[in-house]
């Protein structure tokens, strides 16, 4: 089981290894982005058997776990109660997600396929920024940090970058345009070619995932959010999104990436039959994930609509109980039944 172990300051170390490897072998294996030889052919049992853990993301991930775990432990300690289902979205779906497509054996074949490129890419951007968001993070962090602290994300919350990024329409329009960019210009090209570049992608899809998805399934204090009504009708317009980007991928002459995947000159994969299978894990996994979620924004504007209802009724029972304290003759009036 091939598991990784080094600070990225030995990044170095391993890529003239991963040479070295290469070379002793015989072979003239074509080096991947960063100077990693091309892996062997991929299977399901890779995934599991090729997991690498030499980059600061495993530092990144290790260290947002264990701060959410502190955070409802210290509400745990003073009494409060923290939903379980949150810390299970937060730490299964929405970090474990993360770690599952990047530092798995998926990652070290995402240079490689296009198509295992693309599962991160839906991963990254659509699934765990959702229970990422359903964790509520930012509301533990403002029940849990001292005074000071709190005032501080509570400013960076509230600030004029955040309502602007957050408005729901300038979010939708950077989630949708973002992958266009990306695989329609020569910057994919690129961020195969420079293992940062390609990182820094990585980062981009989560941060442009969440700030779509936090304004309109999260459960943190937000400015501006919309009403669910106007949600609801935004998420129905990412829906085709992905698929016409699916479609896009599958029908297209050229190859992504020009002469990258080709260059590789893999036996066991075909370049275009791969970006066949890389469109439709953008098509079929886009619909899945866009309807599964209008499907949970409903069932929050549902209970949203309970809560509501629930509190007119307790105020018109608060303003009633009022209203006959107010009025003497009616206090002062003998219960239907009783005796003069």
């Amino acid at each position: 089981m091939a598991v990784r172990f080094a600070w990225p300051s030995l990044k170095s170390v391993l890529h003239v290894d991963s040479i070295f490897a290469a070379t002793s072998a015989g072979s003239a294996a074509v080096l991947a982005a960063g100077g990693d030889a091309v892996p062997p052919p991929f299977t399901v049992a890779r995934i599991f058997t090729e997991i690498q853990l030499d980059s600061w993301l495993t530092l990144g991930l290790l260290l947002a776990a264990g701060l959410y775990l502190y955070g409802a432990y210290r509400l745990r300690l003073r009494g409060d109660r923290w939903p379980l289902v949150r810390t299970v979205c937060f730490l299964g779906p929405g970090l474990g997600g993360i770690a599952a497509v990047t530092l798995s054996g998926l990652g070290a074949y995402d240079t490689t396929l296009l198509s295992v490129h693309m599962v991160q890419h839906m991963a990254l951007s659509m699934v765990s920024p959702i229970f990422l968001a359903l964790g509520a993070p930012v509301t533990l962090a403002l029940r849990t940090l001292p005074v000071r602290p709190r005032k501080r994300l509570l400013a960076v919350v509230h600030s004029r970058i955040a309502k602007i990024y957050s408005f729901p329409l300038v979010a939708f329009a950077i989630f949708v345009v973002n992958p266009f960019a990306l695989y329609f210009t020569d910057l994919y090209r690129y961020t195969l070619e420079h293992a940062w570049a390609h990182e820094l992608v990585h980062a981009h899809f989560i941060a442009t995932g969440c700030v779509f998805f936090w304004p309109l399934l999260g459960l943190d204090p937000l400015p501006g959010r919309w009403p669910y009504p106007a949600r609801a009708l935004l998420m129905l317009l990412s829906v085709p999104f992905h698929t016409v980007l699916g479609l896009t991928v599958m029908q297209s002459s050229t190859l992504f990436g020009g002469d990258w995947y080709p260059s590789l000159d893999l036996a066991w994969s075909d370049p275009w039959s791969d970006q066949v299978v890389a469109g439709g894990v953008l098509w079929a996994g886009g619909e899945f994930v866009s309807v599964t979620m209008l499907a949970v924004l409903v069932v929050q504007w549902i209970k949203q609509s309970e809560r509501e209802a629930r509190r007119l009724d307790r105020e018109l029972d608060r303003q009633e109980a009022r209203e006959r304290t107010a009025d003497p003759a009616t206090a002062a009036a003998p219960a239907p039944g009783a005796p003069a």
